[in-house]
């Protein structure tokens, strides 16, 4: 039996094929009614695609519920309006870049056209450029705003749209919902301004790579060991994308000569032919630039996302094979050099932070300490970690920081997770260790010898659709109601809920406040330093858990039977928490 349409998503189907909407777009949904696709129709109209506290992300097509030039220009039209509301009397500039994907520089233009027609001054990038870019060229140009038109590691058939203010972070409070309620004004799209006003439009480029790449140079803290290192042996993929306008050229100012690009992955494409996902968690995705890397018997290996702001990264083990390693990983022996190089370099002078957020690893913590080193915990989204820095601003330092998932940001004139200056930065860190006689992973296992072996381990669960949502609360509902006495044999002592902003001391009963704001997350600490998080994603129906675990590790010789003890453990907080 044929199943039939809604008469509301039919209703909302109608105004589009009668609307102000252009005939490609009128005869893709035409297309669709013709071929009896009623559950993809369904699925394009249903809703609005949501404007988030980011901004927007969707798969491209027709559709209310899609990514298309119409929801893109209702969200920039309201993003407009909140500006001009915000900055009364003043000249509004925004800067606009966009990654490689399908429609990116398609979508950048159109909201180039939209913000000169409402009277802002637009600086618009000629061609694709990594989102910390746009970052960086908001606060350079003197921007209020910026958008950057990308929907990061996502499939092929998705894009986005993602909101920064005038420091040059994501949006936060109270911008955030107050951008989302201007947008939700908007009804329909006779309301946006679609004609350009191109007087208002200027095009920029080599002058920002130039003052961007400045920055980045100075950040170098080790240049006598890549003038000794200089042909250290890196293979770097793109995953096609836009790191390759500017990461090799970084890595040669840096100093380095002999750099070798994944050519397949070279040009940006997006349709990212070579990979399932463009993502470099994952080992699929690095699949040539490991064969590369074993044809060259290369020293490292450094991989971005498709708009550049995530980096993974290779190394040798002990036994000399090639391995990735995890973004806690990379994050803390990036703090544990740039720490150490600091304190070499006589900068440490007391006033200077590191930050992490909440489910990134506690190593971080425990380096900062022993350096004497403030650091300070967010929400888990770098627009917290750039929330941080412009509180401290003219008061504390910021080094550097990072999250779990890929990001890093060294010094502060991005305020967004960087994958270029994180290349550099790694590839000079993997110099300063050969110049010792020592490989990346002998300086991480060095690391771990002197604070202790940690381990982490990430846990999605995907829930679809409506009963999905309401899963995914009665999970957290059950976890908050009766939290475990004991996990993986270690007692229970500490339940902070973020949601509440409290931490339960479970053996004085003293209740401490988080002094974050409300976030749906839970984190339980066990006697024996173990960390389990669990966290519903705000973007999708899933619900993710973060293991974190450590021992001691006696010696470089002590590290397979170290790791195999740890895994054993993440293994039985699985089994545990019935998560396996």
């Amino acid at each position: 039996m044929e199943t039939m349409i809604d008469p509301t998503i039919q209703e909302k189907i109608n105004v589009w094929l009668n609307g102000n909407f252009d005939e490609e777009t009128k005869a893709e949904i035409a297309g669709m009614q013709e071929r009896g696709e009623h559950e993809t129709l369904s699925d394009a109209f249903y809703k609005n695609l949501e404007f988030g506290t980011g901004g927007l992300r969707g798969i491209m097509g027709a559709g209310s519920n899609r990514m298309n030039r119409y929801t893109l220009g209702m969200a920039t039209q309201g993003l407009c309006n909140y500006l001009k509301q915000n900055f009364p009397g003043e000249q509004v500039k925004v800067a606009i870049a966009h990654d490689s994907r399908n429609n990116s520089d398609l979508f950048a233009r159109i909201s180039a056209d939209i913000f000169s027609a409402n009277g802002i001054k637009v600086y618009l990038f000629e061609a694709l450029r990594p989102t910390p870019q746009l970052s960086f060229a908001i606060r350079h140009l003197g921007c209020q705003s910026g958008v950057v038109v990308t929907a990061s590691h996502n499939p092929k058939d998705y894009n986005g749209y993602k909101v920064y203010w005038n420091d040059g972070a994501q949006v936060t409070a109270p911008h955030d919902k107050n951008i989302i309620a201007e947008v939700n004004k908007i009804t329909s799209i006779d309301e946006v301004k679609f004609e350009a006003n191109n007087d208002n439009v200027a095009m920029v480029g080599a002058e920002l790579d130039e003052a961007y790449m400045d920055e980045v140079l100075k950040l170098s803290i080790s240049q006598e060991a890549i003038k000794n290192q200089h042909d250290l042996k890196i293979v770097y993929t793109p995953l096609h994308g836009t790191g390759i306008t500017l990461v090799p050229e970084v890595l040669a100012r840096f100093g380095f000569t002999n750099v070798h690009v994944v050519e397949e992955q070279a040009k940006p494409d997006g349709n990212f032919p070579t990979v399932v996902y463009p993502n470099p968690e994952e080992k699929e995705a690095m699949t040539l630039a490991l064969k590369k890397a074993a044809e060259l018997d290369a020293d490292l290996i450094l991989a971005t996302d498709p708009d550049s702001d995530r980096v993974g990264i290779a190394v040798k083990n002990l036994k000399g094979e090639f391995i990735l390693l995890n973004g806690n990983q990379t994050g803390a022996i990036l703090i544990n050099y740039l720490l150490q190089a600091w304190q070499k370099a006589g900068k440490l002078t007391g006033k200077e932070f590191i930050v992490k957020t909440i489910v990134t690893t506690d190593l971080i913590k425990e380096i900062a300490e022993s350096y004497g080193v403030k650091h300070y915990e967010t929400l888990t989204g770098f627009k917290y970690i750039a929330e941080k820095i412009r509180e401290l601003e003219g008061q504390e330092v910021y080094i550097g920081g990072g999250e779990e998932s890929y990001g890093y940001m060294i010094g502060d004139f991005v305020r967004d997770k960087d994958g270029i200056s994180a290349c550099a930065l790694i590839a000079e860190m993997a110099a300063v260790a050969k110049d010792n006689g020592q490989s990346l992973f002998e300086m991480m296992t060095e690391m771990y010898t002197k604070y202790n072996f940690y381990k982490e381990e990430l846990v999605s669960f995907t829930k679809k659709g409506q009963r999905g949502a309401e899963e995914i609360q009665q999970m957290m509902a059950e976890m908050r109601a009766n939290p475990p006495q004991s996990i993986a044999g270690s007692p229970v002592i500490e339940v902070s809920d973020f949601k509440l902003s409290t931490c339960k001391n479970l053996i004085s009963g003293e209740e401490t406040k988080l002094g974050l704001e409300s976030s749906n997350v839970l984190q339980y600490l066990t006697e024996d330093g173990s960390k389990i998080s669990a966290r519903p994603s705000g973007t999708e129906p899933k619900i993710k858990f973060y293991i974190s675990v450590n021992e001691p590790l006696a010696s470089k010789a002590d590290f397979d039977a170290t790791e195999q003890k740890l895994n054993q453990k993440i293994e039985q907080i699985l089994v545990d928490l019935k998560l396996k």
